[in-house]
């Protein structure tokens, strides 16, 4: 459980920073520079904090039902059923 703690944490921190960074580059882009590639690169950076925002809970939700499936298959005997 500490180790999904740990990853589910630091997927948070890392996407909120590129999150913030995203939407200052975006708002940058948009209302100072008459450059559109600056407002492309916001908003490209925005979806990728999403992006890894998105797969880091995929990881820990994925982690955790792995954990809690049973392990192996059932082989029935010969003439056993059941």
């Amino acid at each position: 459980m500490n180790d999904r703690k740990k990853l589910l944490n630091a997927v948070k921190y890392v996407g909120f920073t590129l999150l913030t960074t995203g939407i200052i580059i975006f708002l940058y882009g948009f209302f100072v520079s008459d450059h559109s590639a600056i407002t492309s690169i916001g908003i490209g950076t925005v979806m990728g904090a999403i992006f890894i925002f998105l797969m880091g809970v995929f990881f820990v939700a994925t982690e955790e039902l792995h954990e809690k499936t049973n392990k192996g298959v059932r082989i029935p005997a010969k003439g056993k059923t059941f």
